[in-house]
This record gives structure tokens, sequence and C-alpha cells, in this order.
């Protein structure tokens, strides 16, 4: 029987599935959206929701625990200075998993994981602003 089995073991050995969550984790904090099955993404989720999490209080214990997951200072400190205080008013749910089909190799699920904050949405929602003030200014000269 498999009772109370608290997380997937995806096939692997413990030490081939901490190397996968870490450097899917990095990944993840690097590009802000990764594509890969929906039972990695269900696992690395939990564990990227926890590193965020403990991110939003920058301290030096904080910074140390999660520097044994993630192994590259340039995603650690943009961790701890870029995408934990894009979350800081957040309770959770920090990311979000788009399911988008199989994969025609071997019919996989796939999905897409993702940051719920990310950087280019926020260049996004800026950009239309600016353009919408600036032919308002256009308007007003031209009158």
């Amino acid at each position: 029987m498999n009772n109370r089995i608290g997380y997937n073991r995806l096939g692997r050995k413990a030490s081939h599935r901490k190397a996968l969550h870490r450097n899917m984790v990095t990944s993840l904090f690097r590009y802000e959206r990764i594509k890969t099955t929906v039972s990695k993404a269900k696992e690395i989720r939990r564990t990227a929701e926890k590193m965020i999490t403990r991110a939003k209080t920058d301290s030096v214990h904080n910074r140390r625990v999660i520097a044994k997951d993630i192994g590259d200072k340039a995603v650690l400190a943009k961790l701890f200075t870029d995408i934990a205080p894009r979350n800081a008013e957040r309770p959770g749910g920090y990311t979000r998993i788009l399911k988008m089909g199989r994969r025609h190799n071997d019919a996989a699920e796939m999905a897409l994981l993702e940051l719920v904050e990310r950087m280019e949405e926020e260049k996004k929602k800026s950009a239309p602003k600016k353009e919408k003030e600036e032919v308002g200014e256009e308007a007003l000269e031209e009158e």
C-alpha cells in the first residue's frame, strides 16, 4: 500500500531528485518561466514557493538556508532583491501552472511553470500608459 506518501518521487533516487529540484528552481528564478512536465511542475512549485516565502524576510540565516539549494549567486541575489519584494504583499501562490497539452515524443503532459508577478508583465503594463500620455500631449500641442 502507498499510504501517506508526502511527495512524488518522480522515479528517481534521492540524490538525483534533489539535484533536479535545485536545477529547476534555479532556472525558474533565473528565467521566471520554465517548460516541464506537469508532475515535475507540481513538485518544483512546492519548493519554489517555500523559498520565496523565506526570501521575503532578508536575513543572513535565510540567505544561507536558500543558498544551500541555489548555487548561483546572481540568482540568489535576484530572489532576495527582485522576486521576493515583488511578492511582499502576496500571502502565497507565487507560481502558476499552465497546462500545454501532450508532448509529441512520449505523450507526457507538458506545463508552463511561471511566477505570477513576472518582470515582463510589469514592463508591458507600463508601456501602454506612456503611449497614451504621449498621444495626449501631442493632441494638446496641435490644438
